[in-house]
């Protein structure tokens, strides 16, 4: 066996609280760190305040490398210009791996990138102000990258559709379940107390922008007055507004507890680019009620009530169903072990792959 491929990862969505795409590069970041005689991780945080922080959150064995620096700073330059390279920041490498939609120029370096979705080029006009130049940026990162990443084959589709990469520069890097999420108890009653949960409810998870649906939710939930309280757990203001009951941000921990002791998971999305919540809840044996996008479509492999997008109705007709419909055995044994299919270490292998082929470019 060769030398490992020294590889720079973008662990900048490790800083603060962990959205969908943290958990992510955190889980890739372990795998990969088990792997040593394959692969030298090493990452760099693209921020001004906070970039110390990033020794704490690393796996063991993962060094920190670059200097503290505005990513808003250096996405105005790199919007411009191939000025200035990862290397000056970090190091050499032999590949650069953009964790998070934007990759920064190499002198050598091989550039592979994330692209998890590409919503933001149905809808610019719900990115914030500070993000209105991402499409432009992620166009770029695309072009540059010697092999882009997508977490299924539905948004490999609309890369190579919408961005013009050719197929044999995609690589699909199926995102994993922690094992954790498969011996998930519903919360004990000082957790329900916490958090003001009541015996039974609906659960959404997530950022709650307005690609996730949750106007559609909150109008579907709201025309039955039958269905259980709506409890949305997420980076939001924690309180109660009738029933519907937000947690706030929550720990993975009382994350995984919140979902086992669910009635059904709704994810009403208008897009998507995995939908790691739909796998995360067949896992722990809770049924998903989800709106029929691609992404969600092949994730959930035939295993969650799909709904037209943006059709209240329907979507309170199958929370209804996923309600009153307990599921056999049998189907609850096969939600698991479609979930199982999903590891960390099939990412970490199958990104391992993009790896190679662009230090080998």
């Amino acid at each position: 066996m060769g030398e490992p491929v020294r590889v720079l990862l973008d662990g900048t969505p490790l800083l603060g609280h962990r959205t969908g795409i943290g958990r992510y590069t955190s889980a890739l970041a372990e795998e990969l760190a088990s792997m040593p005689d394959e692969v030298d991780v090493r990452a760099v945080a693209f921020t001004l305040r906070g970039w110390r922080a990033l020794r704490s959150v690393l796996p063991h064995g993962v060094q920190a490398r670059g200097l503290p620096v505005s990513a808003r700073l250096l996405r105005q330059f790199w919007l411009r210009s191939r000025f200035p390279p990862v290397e000056v920041l970090a190091g050499f490498t032999d590949v650069m791996h953009a964790t998070n939609f934007v990759l920064p120029p190499t002198i050598r370096a091989g550039g592979v990138v994330t692209i998890h979705d590409l919503a933001f080029l149905a809808s610019p006009g719900d990115l914030p102000p500070s993000d209105r130049r991402l499409p432009e940026l992620v166009r770029q990162s695309a072009q540059r990258a010697d092999v882009v990443c997508t977490p299924t084959h539905a948004v490999a589709r609309t890369v190579e559709e919408r961005l013009g990469i050719p197929a044999d520069r995609i690589v699909v890097t199926p995102l994993g379940v922690d094992p954790a999420w498969f011996a998930s108890r519903p919360p004990n009653d000082a957790l329900r107390s916490r958090l003001g949960l009541p015996s039974e409810y609906l659960l959404f998870v997530g950022a709650g922008g307005p690609r996730k649906g949750l106007d559609t939710l909150l109008r579907a939930h709201a025309t039955d007055q039958s269905l259980p309280p709506l409890v949305l757990a997420g980076p939001r203001q924690a309180g109660v507004d009738g029933r519907v009951i937000r947690t706030g941000y929550l720990a993975d921990v009382d994350l995984r507890s919140v979902v086992a002791g669910a009635s059904a998971l709704v994810l009403p999305s208008r897009d998507e680019g995995f939908g790691l919540p739909v796998l995360e809840a067949l896992a722990c044996n809770v049924p998903v009620v989800c709106s029929d996008v691609p992404a969600l479509r092949e994730v959930a492999g035939g295993h969650a009530a799909l709904t037209p997008v943006g059709d209240s109705d329907a979507l309170a007709h199958a929370m209804f169903a996923a309600v009153e419909t307990p599921p056999t055995p049998v189907a609850q044994m096969a939600r698991r072990a479609h979930a199982s299919e999903y590891t960390w270490r099939r990412c970490a292998e199958t990104t391992l792959t993009a790896y190679r082929r662009a230090a080998g470019r």
